[in-house]
Formats: structure tokens, C-alpha cells, sequence
């Protein structure tokens, strides 16, 4: 049946993992993970310290090759070590620390063992940590110690999905003391927690999430008005247009002077226009035959005027040197 097969297989990998686990103590083992390829078995190793792990040489992992031929039967696993960085933040790792160093300085210090752990997790960006000890401690009577700190979901789906728990357990010469630690990585997303956004950061995602190119530069210029503009280059152009300005001014007075002098002269010419056409204008006003002809005669008077004053220049001329022929002759 094809439902044994499936069982069988998840059996033989629950004792791959649990006899890699029995081989490899106190090594900071966290995960065993096996991986089916076309060339073979890949076993994936979790570990704080791959050292250990790889052996002088690499003696311990060609011996865990050859146990895992031979033991179950694979034809090629092939061991990957994968090492992990953030040490505080694995609850499997925190819980072989606590039962190792129970092992190593008896029960009477479980106190200051569980709070060293503790302050590591918290260190390391956790929101909230727990650490339960239970077994004979310190007394012949069983009790279980609880040491928590920070935030940590009890229940939900949080609590079952999201927060990492680990056991271990320590083997004393009053018995055996059990281990659990739960720890509530910083990635965790809570649903109950409430995450205001800017204006800026609104129109940045909007922007960023539409396809049209169009759109996304109206946003973009939006954005940019904004913000605050940059007084160093508001400051530049205003200088330039300063020096033009002024550049203009100066080459722009010469022109006006001519244009002040030749408009003065327009502007005489045009009143002696205006005192020639004075007569005609207030002879338009009469109605009558009378005030026609003292237009008439106005004008007359006005086109013999100038005849008149030459007539008169020219004979003041003319008896001055007469005078001056009499002189002479009168002399001779």
C-alpha cells in the first residue's frame, strides 16, 4: 500500500535524525534536516559550532558517512553543515546550554544557569522568553521552576505556529531534571499590533506599486513639493538673474537718453504743430460764416508770418553794409 510506504519512509527519517542526534552531544546541535536528491541522501546539519561537528581532518564526518551506509542502508548520503549565527535566538540550542551546565555544576546553581540563559535570549532581540526546570530541585521533592521575562503568546495560533519551543534533559545523580525553553523571535508579526505609516511613506508605496510610468512621475513630483527645497540652489539662479539684470540696466541708459532727446524734440516740433493748429481748432467751433473766415484770415496771417520776418531779416542785413560802402567812400 502506498500509505505504509509513506510511514515507513518518515520512520526511517525520524531515526536518521534521532541516531545523528545521539552521535553529535554537546556540539550545539539545533536541526537535522533529510533531503532526497537523484544522486542521493543529503543530510543538512543545524550547528553553533561546525568544528566539533566536522572532526580533525574531517574524521567525525566520514565516520557518520560510513555508520549511515551500513545502519540504514542509503547508498550516497552526502552531510552538509549549515552554521548558525544568532545562538540566543534558537530555543534548541538554549536548552542543551541549560542541561549541560546542570550536568556540569550540580543542581545547586540552577538559579543563576537559567537567568544567564535568559539575559542571553533577551540580548540577542527576543520579545519575551520562558524557561521551565523540572525534577528534584533543589530538594529530594520534585518542583518545577518557571522563569520568564518579556512579552510571550500563551495561546492562539501565535503561540502555536510562531514560538519556539525545546526540550532537554539533564541527567543527575538524583535523577533526571527536564528542560523547556520557549522564546519569541523578533520577526514575529503580531496581529494585534497597530503600525501608523506617514503621508510620505503612503505615496511612496503607491507610487512604487502602480505600473504606469506616467503616474509614477506625478507621484514622484508630488513628493518632491513636499519636501523642503535646497537653499543652495535656490540661491544661484537668483544671483544670475541679478547680474543680468543689472547688465541690462547698463546697457539699456545710452538708449534711453537718446530716446529722452529725440522725444524732446518730437515733443517740440509737436507743439509748434498744436500752436499752428490752435486758430484752426477754435474756428471749428463756429458754426457761422463769420467764424469761416476768421479762420481764413488766421491762417493767411499764419503762412505770412514767416515770409514777413525773413523780409525783415534781410534788409538788416543789407543797411549794414551799405553803411560800411558809405564809410569807405566817404573817406576816399
Amino acid at each position: 500500500m502506498i500509505e505504509r510506504k509513506f510511514v515507513n519512509q518518515n520512520i526511517k527519517e525520524f531515526e536518521i535524525k534521532e541516531y545523528v542526534r545521539n552521535n553529535l552531544q554537546r556540539v550545539g546541535l539545533s536541526d537535522v534536516k533529510l533531503q532526497r536528491t537523484p544522486l542521493g541522501e543529503k543530510i543538512v546539519i543545524s550547528t553553533s559550532r561546525p568544528g566539533l561537528v566536522v572532526g580533525r581532518s574531517g574524521t567525525n564526518i566520514t565516520k557518520l558517512t560510513k555508520d549511515l551506509k551500513e545502519v540504514f542502508k542509503l547508498e550516497n548520503p552526502q552531510i552538509e553543515i549549515d552554521e548558525i549565527t544568532s545562538i540566543g535566538l534558537d530555543a534548541n540550542i538554549i536548552a542543551e546550554m541549560i542541561a549541560n551546565s546542570l550536568e556540569r555544576f550540580g543542581i545547586s546553581r540552577f538559579k543563576g544557569i537559567a537567568h544567564k540563559a535568559m539575559s542571553d535570549v533577551l540580548s540577542a532581540g527576543a520579545f519575551g522568553v520562558e524557561i521551565l526546570i523540572a525534577g528534584k530541585v533543589p530538594s529530594s521533592r520534585a518542583k518545577t521552576w518557571r522563569f520568564y521575562q518579556g512579552y510571550l503568546k500563551k495561546c492562539g495560533d501565535i503561540a502555536v505556529s510562531k514560538i519556539r519551543v525545546s526540550y532537554a534533559a539533564a541527567k543527575l545523580k538524583s535523577g533526571v531534571v527536564g528542560v523547556k525553553v520557549s522564546i519569541m523571535t523578533p520577526d514575529t508579526v503580531l496581529p494585534d499590533k497597530i503600525k501608523m505609516k506617514s503621508g510620505s511613506d503612503e505615496m511612496l508605496e503607491k507610487s512604487e506599486g502602480l505600473a504606469d510610468d506616467d503616474v509614477q512621475v506625478e507621484m514622484q513630483e508630488k513628493i518632491k513639493e513636499m519636501l523642503p527645497n535646497d537653499e543652495s540652489d535656490s540661491g544661484e539662479p537668483e544671483a544670475k538673474d541679478g547680474k543680468s539684470a543689472s547688465n541690462q540696466a547698463k546697457g539699456k541708459q545710452p538708449k534711453k537718453k537718446k530716446a529722452s532727446s529725440s522725444s524732446a524734440s518730437k515733443s517740440g516740433s509737436g507743439r509748434a504743430k498744436a500752436t499752428k493748429k490752435e486758430p484752426g481748432s477754435s474756428a471749428q467751433t463756429g458754426k457761422t460764416s463769420q467764424a469761416s473766415k476768421k479762420k481764413d484770415d488766421t491762417i493767411d496771417a499764419i503762412k505770412s508770418e514767416p515770409l514777413e520776418s525773413a523780409q525783415d531779416e534781410e534788409p538788416n542785413e543789407e543797411p549794414g553794409e551799405m553803411a560800411t560802402e558809405e564809410g569807405n567812400d566817404n573817406e576816399v
